[in-house]
């Protein structure tokens, strides 16, 4: 049972280091918009799929602040793209996240109970820790336009929140 959060923490540290591998190339405006918006969609996928298999209250509580809370960070990146005029960049990092965590979902499918349990909040809290490096070391800094930039910054205030209450919800797992 502890092989699978290791696993999908070894994939998400794989997945971690393709948004630094593009740091030499210095990803552009609309790709890190992309990767944004991919990297919350993602989640809100991977949430309603622990609000439908969980009988616990405090994932499935969790679930349902990464759905409301992804879903209106997204909504706000909707419209300030739209604001801006740029058109958000299909990238490489943006294809690797979808790619990662639509494994990790078919893996998350195939548990049940206490299981899906540790293994959807383990993911999470690996998860928002790798987005939250990701928005520190690459994306804030490498963002040009300063609204952008500033959408970035609110974001990362509100996903360390996320990895926190996550590290509580993990923590309050037997």
């Amino acid at each position: 049972m502890h092989i699978r959060p290791l696993a999908a923490m070894a994939a998400l540290c794989l997945l971690a280091a393709t948004p630094f591998a593009q740091a030499a190339d210095k990803p552009t405006d609309p790709q890190i918009a992309h990767i944004a918006y991919t990297a919350g969609a993602l989640d809100v996928d991977v949430a309603k799929l622990a609000i439908s298999k969980s009988h616990n209250k405090d994932i499935v509580a969790f679930a349902k602040d990464m759905v409301r809370d992804h879903e209106a960070v997204n909504e706000q990146a909707l419209a300030l793209v739209k604001k801006l005029k740029v058109t958000p960049e299909d990238n490489a990092t943006s294809k690797a996240l979808t790619k990662e965590i639509t494994t990790e979902k078919a893996k998350l499918e195939k548990l049940k109970g206490a299981a899906f349990d540790k293994a959807y909040i383990d993911n999470e809290v690996a998860y928002h820790k790798q987005v939250n490096k990701a928005l520190k070391s690459t994306l804030i800094p490498d963002a040009k336009n300063a609204e952008l930039k500033d959408f970035l910054k609110t974001g990362l205030k509100i996903f360390e929140g996320h990895e926190q209450h996550a590290e509580m919800v993990a923590a309050g797992l037997k």
